[in-house]
């Protein structure tokens, strides 16, 4: 079940109903029950994938927690790691990597023949096995207290708002809001229900409206300098409204029940830096591997040098998750370096110390800096869109004047919905970023705010593309 699919909010209604009835442990088991229909819906045969993830890290957990010896207690994490790790490395890339060894003993003279299986990747693996790692993780390092209720620990695990494609929430903030009774009220339920809205309109009305427009200029053979160069702008506001449109109609259902869940997107596109942008972008990915593997690596505990290794290493495998395809490992190594340079340039100094907010040459000055940092990110969209190394090579010529390219323009034009999508979200964005608020138009009248509701659903009623698809996080 798409969230952008009718039948997803008739069950979401049906829900919805049950759960305003029940008592807190009811409601409890009603919604681990709802969420593995809901992830059944995908593919029955994934329930007993997630399943045995939740017994073996509640099991894991539960042993760590008694033991004193910090040996075994170690050896019991590496169960844990190994088998959350195992379980995602063999659907993920089991595959990628038995072609790419095949390409490369190709490259010798020998031709093995292939043994391929056919592995479809259950959808949201990457999210729910971090999910379950973290809490192992945090359990061995004593930051937290194992649940001793099972059927509490699997709808942490299996939660529908946020199982496929995130945020990726940790224990500490998500099992204590599923072990105390929840209080529902209609604020957080219209609060909720414009999250939705504003989900909705980033993805069905701009991602999906922008869509045809990017995939007619990676798919083009021959295209213009401006057509690459448009093309990438427009998939960077593609992939964002995409992935943040899941995570704030995630928030919003989960505002709805009662359940609060943490932003995963704040603003990104407004960075000038890419630490700043790392800090906007993907946040539960962001810290989970601050936390769990950039730190576990040494962090910036060692020499400068070290430091750039263990950067380099974690953004490489954060590319990795994201895909099991050299593009995704070539974006990963240029997140890495930019993190490196910016690291060996700037140092410890903060972004205000550089640009000034309260002069108006700050302003421009921070204006000129987003423009800029905005270019260099989009590179990176760039890498990660392609759909081949040589593509890369060719666009990245075709951009650079290296290579003779068709002049004007040639891409087909976004619906005007979308446009319009689009500088709203603009304004949207700026209005957030400069109250530092993202209920903001709380504080409205009554009057404005309903006005600002009618234009949200005008624009995603008249607005939607006929040509919906998955998200684009689904295939992580």
């Amino acid at each position: 079940m798409l969230f952008t699919e009718l039948n997803f909010w008739v069950f979401f209604a049906c829900v919805m109903l049950a759960y305003v009835v029940l008592p807190h442990k009811a409601q409890n088991r009603m919604l681990l029950v709802a969420s593995y229909v809901f992830y059944g819906a995908w593919d029955w045969r994934f329930l007993g994938l997630i399943l045995l993830s939740t017994v073996v890290d509640f099991v894991v957990a539960q042993h760590i927690d008694r033991q004193d010896d910090q040996v075994k207690r170690r050896q019991l994490l590496w169960v844990s790691v190994a088998f959350n790790l195992g379980m995602l490395g063999f659907f993920k890339y089991f595959g990628f990597f038995a072609d790419s060894f095949a390409t490369l003993l190709g490259g010798f003279g020998y031709h093995p023949d292939p043994f391929m299986l056919s592995i479809v990747l259950p959808v949201g693996i990457s999210f729910y096995t971090f999910q379950t790692l973290s809490y192992s993780i945090d359990i061995y390092r004593r930051d937290l207290k194992p649940t001793k209720d099972f059927l509490n620990f699997a709808l942490f695990v299996a939660f529908f708002p946020q199982l496929v494609a995130g945020p990726i929430e940790r224990a500490r903030n998500l099992l204590p809001n599923i072990e105390m009774p929840r209080i529902l009220s209609w604020d957080d339920f219209r609060r909720g229900v414009v999250l939705c809205l504003i989900g909705m309109i980033k993805k069905v009305v701009i991602a999906d409206g922008i869509a045809h427009t990017v995939n007619s200029v990676y798919a083009n053979p021959d295209p213009s300098r401006i057509d690459i160069l448009l093309a990438t702008w427009l998939f960077a506001i593609q992939i964002y409204c995409d992935f943040s449109g899941y995570t704030d109609i995630a928030r919003g259902i989960a505002k709805m029940l009662g359940f609060q869940l943490m932003r995963n997107f704040t603003q990104p596109y407004f960075a000038t830096n890419p630490q700043e942008f790392w800090r906007r972008w993907h946040i539960s990915l962001s810290t989970w591997l601050r936390d769990y593997l950039y730190i576990s690596l040494g962090g910036n505990r060692g020499s400068r040098w070290m430091t750039y290794r263990n950067l380099m290493a974690t953004m490489t495998l954060g590319g990795l998750w994201h895909g099991a395809a050299w593009n995704f490992v070539a974006w990963g190594v240029y997140q890495g370096a930019l993190l490196s340079v910016h690291r060996a340039i700037a140092g410890k100094r903060t972004q205000d110390s550089v640009l000034e907010r309260s002069s108006l040459f700050g302003w421009i000055g921070k204006i000129f800096a987003i423009a800029a940092f905005f270019q260099v990110i989009c590179y990176g969209w760039l890498l990660f869109r392609a759909t081949s190394f040589a593509q890369i090579a060719d666009f990245t010529a075709r951009l650079l004047g290296l290579v003779p390219a068709p002049s004007g323009l040639s891409m087909t034009s976004p619906p005007f919905a979308a446009l319009l999508g689009i500088a709203i979200l603009l304004f949207w964005d700026i209005f957030t970023e400069r109250t530092r608020d993202v209920e903001f138009y709380t504080r409205w009248s009554t009057l404005t705010r309903a006005g600002l509701y009618a234009v949200m659903i005008y624009l995603l009623a008249f607005g939607a593309t006929t040509n919906t698809s998955t998200f684009i996080y689904f295939q992580f």
